[in-house]
């Protein structure tokens, strides 16, 4: 089956008809069509026909069926149906009328943060329902976030997480060993980029992601390539928003840093916390501000302090009282006025006052940026600390105060922290080498690996090398030996010297022969070792065999003349196997006796075999064509053929 597009009208599996084509996917295309059964519309996604036929991508598709089947929620894309259809396999869905948000950031930009903050916490919302159900999604990114047409330009419950395809259960297996589908790099979370295991947090990096997104129309990290924009998100610090987005307030881009943090263990717990932070931050919405009167505003009318009334001449008038002492009163508005327009004027003309913003916890340089750009100038003093190089610790004055425009902040920066010179380890003891570097600063790890040449229990080698400097705080890994590996030593008992010196080298083991005289085995033959076959023993250790060897060399008697008891009797006694035969002889004397002997003197192995000819008598014939015998025992046919005439025996027994 080709990947032609489906054409308008298909039934697919007798039950759902192609309406139009929606999109597609690195892994399948995307159809709207009308479920024929149901009489609804839904999204229906078909793997490409070219993995159908690889066990890996069709497994990713039924996981995303059984993945998100089970995760019923107004912010998850619903998954209704899934089955197979022309040698595929598809998944029918919700259709979810509108676009993703990537594309409302493509058209749209930077959206204002309210809004933003609406769009994420519905995407919190769905992360932690399936979170709580043990599904991790582990590919959040904006093209997996659909937008309800009829909500697009406004705010309320739009947003539909879909595209459960690399979904699994905490704890269940990875597809792949290659990570070739761990996710997308932009939104990668700094483990996932590693390899490492990943969790909950995860989705909430890249959720973080999706965020900074909406808030600059534009993602963190951008690179040439996957692989560049993955280091970038496990070695950088990402600039805050507000530094690309100044309508972003600080409390807003502390949010969106603490879930962009490298260590898992320093973002939000859970979306429940990151939903909680995101509120806290919230900017007010337009409208509900509260309008401050300014200072320069009308001021009250001035009232004159009142004057003594006018008496006439003539006039008889009380005696004049004492001026009362309470006349300070009437300059009281007086001073109030002139306060209030001093401080108009001052207001007018004076140092205008600006909020500083937070810029703990940002790297330096953008943290100056910042600064800059309200008007004010950074000092830094630089410190110590546990965190990385160059990362705010605090500022002078706090963030959120009010202060002079063009008034000095005081960052303090970390200058990282301290480093020291790891010590010499190498060649020492585990625990020694443990309390020297403990001494120094340093955290100790220890990992075990067997070596022929180091003492057990003693440091092969250290990570961070000796010698170099390394910050106060860093775990150094030492190697430490296990001494010699422990191999089953073969059994070799019975074998050929030659065989069971091959059999255990091939082991490892070195081998030493003692040979040992042995009147039942053969020359070579192994009979006894040490260590014996099936115990344990180091690899390079000794084997020592004791071989057989063999007899020695004794004379061989000349037995020749004599009788066949006397003959074999000599040679049992002297160690020798006997091998007898027999020859006809025709002189009556000869009969019995020893005529020839193999070998017949000389020296032999003790133990070897001697063979002896006896004669046995028989009378001459003298008809034409009989048989004559020669001086020698042997017997003759006419025509000058010899014809040996005899009999073997070995041990007693005749042998033709």
């Amino acid at each position: 089956m080709t990947e032609a597009r489906i054409a308008a009208e298909t039934v697919i599996d007798g039950r759902y008809r192609v309406t139009g084509r929606l999109g597609s996917g690195g892994m399948a295309d995307v159809y709207c069509a009308q479920d024929l059964q149901l009489g609804r519309s839904v999204a229906l996604k078909l793997l490409h026909p070219r993995f159908a036929q690889d066990e890996e991508f069709v497994e990713r598709f039924r996981r995303e069926a059984s993945s998100a089947a089970g995760l019923q929620h107004p912010n998850i894309v619903s998954v209704y149906d899934r089955g197979e259809w022309n040698g595929t396999s598809y998944i029918a869905m919700e259709h979810v009328p509108g676009r993703t948000l990537k594309e409302l950031v493509l058209r749209e930009g930077p959206l204002e943060p309210n809004r933003a903050i609406d769009l994420v916490q519905q995407i919190l919302r769905a992360a932690r329902f399936a979170h709580r159900r043990g599904i991790i999604h582990r590919d959040l990114k904006p093209q997996n976030v659909m937008v309800a047409e009829a909500d697009v330009a406004q705010i309320g419950p739009t947003a539909k997480v879909t595209d459960f395809g690399i979904a699994r259960a905490v704890g269940g297996s990875d597809m792949t060993q290659t990570g070739s589908i761990m996710g997308t790099a932009q939104y990668l979370s700094p483990e996932q980029a590693q390899g490492a295991a990943v969790d909950a947090r995860s989705d909430l990096y890249a959720i973080g992601v999706i965020l900074y997104e909406l808030l600059t129309g534009r993602v963190p990290f951008e690179g040439d390539s996957a692989v560049a924009v993955a280091l970038k998100q496990v070695h950088e610090r990402p600039v805050p928003p507000s530094a690309l987005n100044p309508a972003v307030p600080p409390a807003l881009d502390r949010v969106v840093l603490r879930a962009l943090e490298k260590d898992p263990a320093r973002r939000f717990a859970d979306a429940d916390e990151f939903t909680a932070a995101l509120e806290a931050a919230r900017p007010p919405r337009a409208g509900t501000a509260t309008v401050m009167a300014a200072a320069t505003g009308p001021m009250a009318p001035i009232t004159p302090p009142p004057y003594p009334p006018v008496v006439a001449v003539g006039q008889a008038t009380e005696p004049p009282r004492r001026r009362s002492s309470r006349w300070w009163l009437w300059l009281l508005p007086v001073l109030v006025v002139a306060g209030a327009v001093a401080a108009a004027l001052l207001l007018l003309h004076g140092p205008r006052q600006v909020t500083v913003p937070t810029v703990v916890g940002v790297d330096r340089a953008a943290a100056e940026a910042r600064l800059r750009q309200d008007g004010f100038a950074a000092r830094v003093v630089p410190r110590t600390s546990d965190r990385p190089k160059g990362e705010v610790l605090g500022q002078d004055p706090i963030g959120g105060t009010k202060v002079d425009k063009g008034a000095t902040v005081t960052l303090t920066v970390s200058d990282g922290p301290q480093l020291k010179t790891v010590p010499a380890v190498i060649g020492r003891s585990a625990s020694s080498a443990g309390r020297r570097l403990r001494a120094a600063g340093f955290k100790v790890d220890r990992r075990f690996q067997h070596s022929d040449a180091v003492d057990k229990g003693i440091v092969i080698a250290a990570s961070p090398r000796e010698g170099t400097e390394q910050p106060v705080g860093e775990t150094v890994t030492l190697t430490v030996s296990r001494g010699p590996e422990l191999v089953t030593v073969a059994g070799v008992v019975g074998q050929n010297e030659n065989d069971a010196t091959n059999t255990l080298h091939d082991l490892g083991f070195g081998v030493s022969i003692t040979r040992t005289e042995s009147s039942d085995s053969a020359e070579g033959t192994v009979l006894a070792q040490s260590p014996a076959g099936g115990t344990q023993a180091a690899k390079g250790a000794t084997v020592a065999l004791t071989v057989a060897k063999p007899p020695p060399q004794v004379a061989v008697p000349d037995l020749r003349g004599e009788t066949e008891d006397v003959a074999i009797a000599r040679l049992s006694k002297d160690g020798f196997e006997i091998r007898r035969r027999e020859r006809t002889v025709h002189a009556e004397d000869r009969d019995g006796v020893v005529v020839a002997q193999s070998p017949s003197d000389g020296q032999a192995t003790k133990g070897s075999t001697v063979t002896i000819t006896v004669g046995k008598f028989e009378a001459p014939s003298s008809q034409p064509g009989t048989t004559t015998t020669a001086p020698d025992g042997t017997s003759s046919t006419p025509g000058g053929a010899t014809v040996p005439s005899t009999t073997d025996t070995t041990g007693g027994s005749t042998v033709p």
